[in-house]
């Protein structure tokens, strides 16, 4: 028996929708890692970009459990010497917390052409409210 390759006009896309509120950034991560993916199919395999649309709502609701949203940072360097910038993860929540979420799932997926390729079908909104409705997701419960 040989080793199932999908083909390009074999794989179906789906779409998913999580609601943030209340769950945790890691296990929300998890899961829209997953679906960006394709892992929860049958059909899977680790060199085809083969991944559905994930829609994550309520971003602003998220959970950091313990003293993370006090004590986390988040770094980046601007390319000058001596311009290594920080902001806590507080500020960061409450300025765009789609950022967060976003670069939790950045973290999450492959860093080559299949992960960045993954990460365009994201989509993270503040609210309830998604403009998406016309391609009927599926609520996503974990």
């Amino acid at each position: 028996m040989s080793t199932y390759m999908p083909k390009a006009g074999d794989i179906s896309r789906e779409w998913y929708v999580i609601d943030a509120e209340g769950k945790t950034l890691g296990s929300v991560a998890v899961e829209a890692a997953t679906l960006l993916r394709g892992k929860h199919k049958p059909t899977f395999a680790p060199h085809a970009d083969c991944g559905d649309f994930v829609i994550i709502t309520n971003c602003e609701k998220i959970v950091l459990t313990g003293n993370k949203l006090e004590d986390k940072m988040y770094y980046h360097h601007t390319g000058y010497i001596g311009n290594m910038k920080k902001v806590k993860y507080k500020t960061l929540m409450a300025e765009k917390p789609e950022f967060v979420i976003k670069k939790a799932v950045k973290g999450m997926l492959p860093a080559n052409s299949i992960g960045a390729k993954a990460l365009t079908r994201l989509h993270v909104y503040q609210g309830a409210e998604h403009p998406h409705a016309a391609q009927q997701p599926k609520v996503r419960e974990f």
